[in-house]
């Protein structure tokens, strides 16, 4: 993997979700993706439950990708027993949840999922250093979005295949 770079690929700009994306034209070819960039994204950061970011295209109308950060907790009983041990002995754990990440169908093959991926890590790792967080999460879609995951280091949790994570200190070193 190539060093990170926080600046966009040539031809798009990474900005908060704003009302002039056209989030309707959207399409990754996962439903449950484009329907929560259709309709319930803008709703999601209007409330502050979720930060919506989009990669958008030379036009900066067209949404090529988005990722999605928001505030969740790990369960220390959830988390593998030699990691847990290495955490306090509180309940829970503050960490970021990355509730979506999807790149448009006509945007494939350029790399943008990764630098996606890449600039939620460096935003959740940053904000972690103001506010702390002691890993990221994500609920993989299916095995395939696993896979991609796991290629970046993120972590199966025992009891559930598809919920996966990297400990902060591990994005740091995958950033750097």
């Amino acid at each position: 993997m190539r060093p990170f770079s926080p600046l966009p690929p040539p031809g798009y700009t990474l900005e908060p979700l704003s009302e002039r994306h056209d989030r309707t034209a959207f399409s990754c070819g996962v439903p449950a993706l484009d329907s929560y960039l259709a309709r319930q994204a803008g709703q999601d950061v209007k409330r502050g439950v979720s930060r919506v970011y989009v990669l958008a295209a030379a036009d900066r109308e067209m949404v090529a990708g988005y990722f999605s950060l928001s505030a969740a907790t790990i369960a220390i009983s959830d988390l593998p027993p030699e990691m847990a041990r290495r955490l306090p002995r509180y309940p829970f754990v503050p960490a970021t949840l990355m509730g979506r990440l999807a790149v448009a169908s006509s945007h494939r093959g350029r790399g943008l999922g990764e630098f996606l991926l890449l600039s939620a890590l460096f935003l959740s790792w940053q904000a972690s250093r103001q506010v702390a967080s002691a890993a990221v999460l994500v609920d993989a879609k299916d095995d395939s979005a696993r896979g991609f995951y796991e290629r970046y280091g993120f972590i199966r949790f025992p009891d559930q295949s598809n919920r996966l994570f990297l400990p902060m200190k591990t994005v740091e070193q995958l950033l750097g």
